[in-house]
C-alpha cells in the first residue's frame, strides 16, 4: 500500500469529524441505542449516495461482511460506552485501537511483535489500568469495558483493506446498516422530537459519522494502519475539550494521567515505528 499525501489529510479531516462525537451524544437526551439508530440511519443515506455518485458498487463477501460487524461494533459500543462513562474515558479506550492492530497482525498475519511493539502494549495497558482503577470508584467499570470492546473493534476497521477481499466503504455501510437496525425499537419509544434534539443527531449521522467516515474510508485507501492511527491523534484530544468546554464534564485526575499515558504511548511508538520504517527503506536502497 503506498502512502499519498492526500490519504493522511482524509484521515485527519475524519478524525476531526469523529471527534464531535462526545459533545452531541452527552447533549442528546435519548437512549444510547436510539442515538447509535438515529445516526446510522442518516449516515448510512449519506454513504450509499456517495457510493452512488462515486458509482462504487456495494462489495458483498465475507471478508467485508466480517468489516460490517465490526463496524457496527465500533458505533454501537462507542455511544454506550457515552452513556455510562464520561467522553475522555470512551474515546481514549477506544483508542487503544493500535495495540490491537500489534496483537491482530500477529495472529492473523504472523506480523511477530517486537520491542517496541511489546514496550508500547505495556505502557498502553498500564493507562488502561488507571482507568479502571477509577472506573471501580465511579461507577464507570462496565462503561470502559464497553469502550474498550469499541477500541478492538476499531482496530479491526482499522485493518480493513489488509484483509484479501475488503471493501472499506462497503463494510462501513453495511455496518451502519446494521446498528441502524439494531436500535430501531429503541428509537421508536422517543418522545423528545424537539429542533435541539433534531439538531443534535443531524450532526451526529452527517458530519460525526457520515461525512467522517467517508473521508476515513478513503484517506485508508493510501495509508498504513498504524499512520492512519497516529494522524487520528487529534480525536481523542478534541473530543474531551469539547465536552469539557460545552457540556462541563469533569474528568478525574487519574483518568486524565490514564489518557496522557494511552495517547503518549501511541504517538511515541508511531514515531518510532515510522523511523524504523525509514531506515529499512533506506537501507534497501543503498543496496
Amino acid at each position: 500500500m503506498s502512502q499519498s499525501k492526500n490519504g493522511p489529510f482524509l484521515i485527519f479531516l475524519g478524525s476531526v469529524c469523529f471527534s464531535l462525537g462526545g459533545l452531541f451524544t452527552k447533549l442528546l437526551p435519548w437512549q444510547a441505542l436510539s442515538i447509535g439508530s438515529g445516526r446510522c440511519i442518516l449516515s448510512t443515506i449519506l454513504i450509499g449516495c456517495f457510493m452512488v455518485s462515486q458509482k462504487h458498487r456495494l462489495v458483498f463477501n465475507k471478508t467485508v461482511l466480517f468489516g460490517g460487524f465490526c463496524l457496527c461494533g465500533t458505533v454501537t459500543f462507542y455511544v454506550l460506552a457515552n452513556k455510562m462513562t464520561s467522553a475522555a474515558n470512551a474515546i481514549v479506550l477506544q483508542y487503544s485501537a493500535p495495540i490491537f492492530i500489534i496483537l491482530f497482525m500477529w495472529l492473523f498475519f504472523h506480523n511477530r511483535p517486537g520491542k517496541l511493539d511489546l514496550a508500547a502494549c505495556a505502557v498502553v495497558t498500564g493507562g488502561i489500568v488507571l482507568f479502571f482503577v477509577d472506573g471501580l470508584d465511579a461507577g464507570g467499570m462496565t462503561g470502559n469495558l464497553v469502550a474498550l470492546l469499541s477500541g478492538v473493534c476499531y482496530a479491526l476497521v482499522c485493518m480493513l483493506n489488509a484483509f484479501p477481499g475488503g471493501d472499506p466503504i462497503s463494510s462501513v455501510f453495511l455496518g451502519h446498516l446494521m446498528s441502524a437496525v439494531i436500535g430501531l425499537p429503541s428509537l421508536a419509544q422517543e418522545t423528545d422530537f424537539s429542533a435541539a434534539a433534531l439538531g443534535c443527531i443531524l450532526m451526529l449521522g452527517v458530519f460525526q459519522l457520515g461525512l467522517g467516515y467517508i473521508l476515513f474510508t478513503k484517506g485508508l485507501e493510501t495509508t498504513q494502519p498504524i499512520s492512519a492511527s497516529l494522524i487520528s491523534t487529534v480525536e481523542p484530544i478534541l473530543n474531551p475539550i469539547l465536552v469539557a468546554v460545552f457540556y462541563g464534564e469533569a474528568v478525574t485526575p487519574l483518568e486524565m494521567v490514564g489518557g496522557a499515558v494511552v495517547i503518549g504511548a501511541v504517538v511515541v511508538y508511531n514515531i518510532m515505528k515510522t523511523k524504523q520504517s525509514r531506515q529499512k527503506t533506506g537501507a534497501a536502497v543503498d543496496q
